[in-house]
This record gives C-alpha cells, sequence and structure tokens, in this order.
C-alpha cells in the first residue's frame, strides 16, 4: 500500500488497524449496563463476530418521544457452509430463538440463519449457545470471505457430494485466525500480548471489505453464481468432478444517485483442477486484501478492483502469485436460478422435500405454524436440513418409513407445499428491511405477501400463473436479495416507493435495468400490468419475461456494470 492511500485510509481501515484483531472494547461495552447498545467502532467490529446492531424502527418516534434510547437488539447470523444442518443443531437454534431472540428464525439468501432481536445482555449466551451446537457466527459479517454457499443437496448424486465438501473445505480454510472470538463469547485464555498474534491471510487491517464465495453445479444456478465475488462453477466428465471455472467480480450492492456505484456480474476468467481449488481462492482474496479500495468502503469490492485495473490485469497478478497459468475455461450451460420444490427419492432411496418459505422466515403465525411444525419433525427426523439461498429449505435424507410421519407433521401444521404456488411466488426473493435493518428505505419482506397477492390475479387472468418469473423485493440498494438478477425487481428508495427493474436474465447471466423511478406500492401493480398482459399476448414458445421485456424495447440488455447507469436507449424511444 503506498504512503498516500496509507494517509487517506477510511475511519473503519484505522479502526481494523488498532482493534487488536477484532478484539476492540467489545467485552467493556457488553458490560456497560447503562445503555442496550455497544459503541459505535465496537458494533463495526461486532459484524466481524456475526452479528449488527440494530434497533426496533417501529418504536422509535414513540421511544424518541418518551426520551428513551432505541430499542436496541442484535441480528445473530449463524456460518453455516452450504447451508447444512443437523435435526439437534436445528432444535438448539429453534431454543435460541425462542429463548434469547423473537421467537423466529430466518434463512438468509447466504444459505444460513438469521436470529433476530437479541437484546445486549443475552447476546453472549446467544453466541455460545450457537457454539455448543458445534456451529459458529465467526465470519458471517465483517470484512473477511463469509459464508459459503453451494447447491443444498449433496445426496442427489456424487457430484453434489463433491460440491458440498469443496464448500466446507473453503469455509475452513478462509477463516480468520484471531482468538478474538474465542475469548469474548467462550471464555477462552487471552493471549498475553494480543498484538503479536497473526493473521497470514487477512492481515491486521483483514479486507477491504466483504467478500462472498459460492460453488455452481450447472445446469443449476440456484447460488447466482454470478453475484459472487468468487465463483467456482463445477466441471464434470461423465459423473467425474474434473474442475471447476473460475468466475471473479461479482457483487450486487450499490448506491442511489451515485453512477460509480453499480452491480456487476462475474468474469470467468479460466479453469482449475479440484487440488487447485484452494490455492486458486487463497490468490485471489490476497489480491483483492492488498489492491482493494481502502480508502472508500463503497468503491471497495473486488467489482471495482477489476474495473479500475482491467481483468488483464487481475488475471496477471493472480496467475504470479500462484506460480502457474489457469487453463482456458470449459464449457457450461445454466438454465435456472431457481429450487424443485416437492418429493424427490435418490438413488439410494432415501427422500427428500425441499419446502418454500416466503422471505425464509421460520415462525408461527394465525395461519401456520411453521416453527413448531418444523421443530416437531427436527425431534423424529434422522437425515438433516439444508437451506437453500432462495431462502427454502430441504428436508434431506428422510427414510421411507418416516415419510408418511412428516407429511402428517406438515399437514398438521398448515405447511403449505410450493408445488401448488404460483411460478412468481415460487421465485420470489426479499431483504428483512424494516423493522430491524438501519439501511432500509422502504418495507420488503413485510410487503411482498401483499404484492404476491395484488400480482398473481394479474398473471392467472393471462394464463401465466404456473410461469416462472424471477421477483426480488429490497428495502434499499445495498442488494441483500441479488435484486439486480430479478426479472422483476423493486429496489427501496424512500419510505412507500420503489424503483423498478426489468430485463434480468432467467439464468443468472444477465443484469437488468431501471424501467421506472419512485413508484407509490399501488402504482407498481398499475405499471406492471399491462406488462404482464403484453407478455402473455406476444411472448415466443419458452421466452422468459426478462428476454420478453427486452425484445419489445421496454429496457435494454445489460451484461457490464458499468452499463447499469447508463441513459437507456430503449427506454428514452419506449416513452417518446
Amino acid at each position: 500500500m503506498g504512503i498516500e492511500q496509507k494517509t487517506q485510509l477510511s475511519d473503519d481501515e484505522r479502526l481494523k488497524e488498532r482493534s487488536r484483531h477484532l478484539r476492540g472494547t467489545i467485552e467493556d461495552s457488553l458490560a456497560d449496563p447503562v445503555t442496550g447498545a455497544v459503541s459505535p467502532e465496537d458494533a463495526k467490529l461486532l459484524k466481524f463476530h456475526g452479528t449488527y446492531q440494530q434497533d426496533n424502527r417501529d418504536l422509535r418516534n414513540e421511544r424518541l418521544r418518551q426520551k428513551l434510547e432505541p430499542a436496541y437488539g442484535f441480528m445473530v447470523r449463524v456460518r453455516m457452509a452450504g447451508g447444512v444442518c443437523t435435526p439437534e443443531q436445528w432444535l438448539r437454534l429453534d431454543e435460541l430463538a425462542c429463548r434469547y431472540a423473537n421467537r423466529s428464525l430466518r434463512i438468509t439468501t447466504r444459505q444460513t440463519f438469521q436470529l433476530h432481536g437479541v437484546v445486549k445482555r443475552r447476546l453472549k449466551a446467544t453466541i455460545a449457545g450457537i457454539n455448543r451446537a458445534l456451529l459458529s457466527t465467526i465470519a458471517a459479517c465483517g470484512d473477511v470471505n463469509r459464508n459459503v454457499v453451494c447447491h443444498n443437496n449433496p445426496y442427489l448424486s456424487p457430484l453434489h457430494e463433491d460440491v458440498y465438501a469443496w464448500s466446507c473445505r473453503l469455509s475452513e480454510f478462509l477463516l480468520p485466525k484471531t482468538r478474538a472470538y474465542h475469548e469474548i463469547w467462550l471464555d477462552e485464555e487471552r493471549i498475553t500480548e494480543p498484538p503479536a498474534e497473526e493473521e497470514p491471510l487477512y492481515g491486521r487491517s483483514y479486507l477491504p471489505r466483504k467478500f462472498k464465495i459460492g460453488i455452481a453445479l450447472p445446469p443449476s444456478n440456484d447460488i447466482d453464481i454470478f453475484a459472487q465475488d468468487l465463483g467456482f462453477i463445477a466441471i464434470a466428465d461423465k459423473n467425474r468432478l474434473t474442475g471447476f471455472n473460475v468466475a471473479v467480480g461479482g457483487g450486487m450492492g450499490m448506491s442511489h444517485s451515485e453512477p460509480a456505484t453499480y452491480p456487476r456480474l462475474a468474469d470467468v476468467i479460466g479453469f482449475c483442477r479440484p487440488e487447485q481449488l484452494l490455492e486458486v481462492a487463497e490468490a485471489v482474496v490476497k489480491v483483492q486484501r492488498d489492491f482493494g479500495d481502502r480508502t472508500n468502503r463503497k468503491h471497495a469490492r473486488l467489482k471495482y478492483t477489476l474495473d479500475d485495473r482491467s481483468l488483464e490485469w487481475f488475471k496477471s497478478e493472480l496467475e504470479a502469485r500462484l506460480g502457474w497459468p489457469l487453463q482456458a475455461a470449459r464449457p457450461f450451460r445454466f438454465k435456472d436460478t431457481g429450487d424443485s420444490f416437492g418429493w424427490v427419492r435418490d438413488a439410494r432411496g432415501r427422500w427428500h422435500l425441499t419446502l418454500g418459505i416466503l422471505s425464509g422466515r421460520i415462525s408461527d403465525t394465525p395461519e401456520t405454524g411453521w416453527l413448531t411444525g418444523l421443530r416437531e419433525i427436527a425431534k423424529i427426523h434422522d437425515g438433516d436440513f439444508r437451506l437453500t439461498t432462495n431462502q427454502n429449505l430441504t428436508i434431506a435424507g428422510i427414510a421411507e418409513a418416516n415419510k408418511r410421519h412428516i407429511e402428517d407433521l406438515l399437514e398438521s401444521y398448515r405447511i403449505p407445499n410450493a408445488v401448488q404456488w404460483g411460478g412468481l411466488r415460487r421465485h420470489a426473493l426479499s431483504c428483512v428491511a424494516f423493522p430491524t435493518c438501519g439501511l432500509a428505505m422502504a418495507e420488503s419482506e413485510r410487503w411482498l405477501p401483499h404484492l404476491l397477492t395484488r400480482l398473481e390475479p394479474v398473471l392467472k387472468r393471462n394464463g401465466l400463473e404456473q410461469d416462472a418469473i424471477n421477483l426480488r423485493v429490497t428495502g434499499c440498494p445495498n442488494g441483500c436479495a441479488r435484486p439486480y438478477l430479478g426479472e422483476i425487481a423493486l429496489v427501496g428508495k424512500s419510505l412507500g416507493r420503489y424503483n423498478l427493474y426489468l430485463g434480468a436474465g432467467f439464468d443468472g447471466g444477465r443484469l437488468n435495468k431501471l424501467y421506472r423511478e419512485g413508484l407509490m406500492e399501488e402504482e407498481v401493480v398499475a405499471v406492471l400490468t399491462p406488462l404482464i398482459e403484453r407478455y402473455a399476448q406476444e411472448r415466443r414458445d419458452g421466452e422468459h419475461f426478462g428476454d420478453f421485456v427486452i425484445r419489445a424495447g421496454y429496457v435494454s440488455a445489460v451484461t457490464a456494470g458499468r452499463e447499469f447507469h447508463q441513459p437507456d436507449p430503449q427506454l428514452l424511444a419506449h416513452r417518446s
């Protein structure tokens, strides 16, 4: 790092440098009984430990009126490579959610769980409880490699099993080495001289920004491989894994009215053999560690490093560190980005059931006993549970003798069968947004059911009820639900207003484009209705909605992040 950049380091970079490998003053903040919050600097460091400080925004104004501090709570995120947990771990997480959180579990778009509403005095007990379940929260957030995602069911074939095994190896290989986590949350012995501790991969300042890795197995792009900082696309020959295509530079986040920020699809730069995967991952992380922007966090993801310096430069730097060249990328093809619902039987006679869970929220409501029903299933299940990056759940490895029992429990607790859902609902994602996310500008999770209720009759009237259309809804532009890969995407702009994006590829290989800005909730349906009607009348055989809106001239195709904010000649012509 040059002297000039060193002097211009962002406040977050200076904080990480002096944090003593993520210790900061977290223990003092946790022990402070005067407030439900931690210090602003410790709140940033806590992310590396797997937790975000939040407050209940539904209560902000009333608490302010009463001269009370905000209703602070913490979101706790589990690190769970490949989204796998045992029934015993499920029951432990359920217990923690009911004892310390808001009596719900939420499946994230990174294939893991979040607990919401944990107050400060219960935070240590919650994280320690997760560790007693042989899970962890370290590196689930923060400027490090986060949860490694992959296809969620290794039982389907030997290839799926290989992909899952590599996701676990990657997750462990790229973990931070600091003992701060064990000292603070698990009461392990303190290191006498913490500054002497080393982070051989991350260094004192860790990465400039978060880093996301995924492994995909064509033809399914269920993890949205091109949204990852680093993606590995499994290549097989006659059901034998031969290696991985390497894709770099994906990322979804941006900021409204800041064209220097944009989503970007990862570029495929070559191929590596399975035994080279860890070496490639380490070298990619090191390049980003050494060259990522540490002066501006909005410009700190790997996607900007690539665009600033060029893809050719990046590949040359990577191969110089490896000491060998990547092979030419192998052919592959993706067909879709969703999950397959319902029952499937594997070659060994075990059953697997994938359930659709809208927004991934597992809680009991007057209509559905999600939390209690899955708790009862966990008590008798002899396989495991597998989360998907589309916020759904597979109950995997069900014995034939247990299948009927599980079906009865699902019926008893009124848990819906997603096979009966319409195509839009089956492919809908949302972020949390209000009331807990501090970045939310508009509703998302709480609005999605109402939006679907309004749009589904339109689709039904036009004979499109079962047609698959990717819908993504987020409360802000940061991209947690991968909105810029939605054929239809609504991104919160302000309270009750959304930007409407159209035209992403159903296979995850094309970004969408801004179509309308600042729409009120009622206007969204009014604007989409004529598009849906025209799609029903004019679509070609097998043509997806995202492809149609481009062919019909509503928006232009976008494959490069730098094109995302450019004026759209298609849209201008359509409006005129």
